[in-house]
């Protein structure tokens, strides 16, 4: 997403008028962008590395979502206090946008609009999915789809996240993955 909106602001001859809005980050792991019950006000494009929703069920970590290069993740924009934290899990390079400058930009440039509109319906497909598989589908059928779906999240992801995502132990991922081979 992110590199489809610079593209569309520097064919709209706007990018000069809107690059100040952009702010670069660089930070560490472990670094926390938005805190459970936090009202975000920002929205966080992935320039490098990977950064993770998850929430805290009952003293237990639960990853929901991963986000890689080119992906944008925000709370829910401002009007509600966040139920999930949003973190980095390894070193990453982040552009950030306040959501009034992005409210800003999508009244100034109405094709932005339908892209917008288009990553909202396919994240809402992806959480309408992952919901149904945590309620029909065994450990097993869940992690070869993650495997054929979004092999990077294995290949980046630390184990134990992974599991809590799939919504299993370490221990049975450990299980599941030696099946495999």
């Amino acid at each position: 997403m992110f590199d489809q909106l610079i593209l569309n602001l520097k064919q709209n001859s706007k990018w000069d008028s809107y690059q100040h809005l952009f702010i670069e980050k660089d930070i560490a792991a472990k670094t926390t962008l938005i805190s459970e019950g936090e009202i975000s006000k920002r929205i966080f494009f992935v320039k490098k590395g990977c950064l993770r929703f998850w929430f805290n069920n009952q003293g237990k970590d639960i990853s929901f979502q991963f986000f890689f290069e080119n992906q944008a993740v925000s709370g829910l924009f401002g009007r509600e206090p966040s139920m999930l934290t949003l973190e980095s899990i390894e070193p990453s390079t982040i552009v950030i946008l306040k959501k009034s400058d992005f409210d800003k930009l999508l009244k100034e440039i109405p094709e932005l609009k339908d892209g917008f509109l288009e990553i909202m319906m396919q994240r809402l497909e992806n959480y309408s999915r992952l919901f149904l598989s945590r309620i029909k589908d065994k450990p097993q059928k869940r992690y070869d789809e993650l495997l054929k779906e979004n092999p990077m999240i294995l290949q980046r992801v630390p184990q134990h996240y992974i599991a809590s995502y799939l919504g299993i132990t370490p221990v049975s991922l450990s299980r599941i993955r030696n099946r495999k081979k």
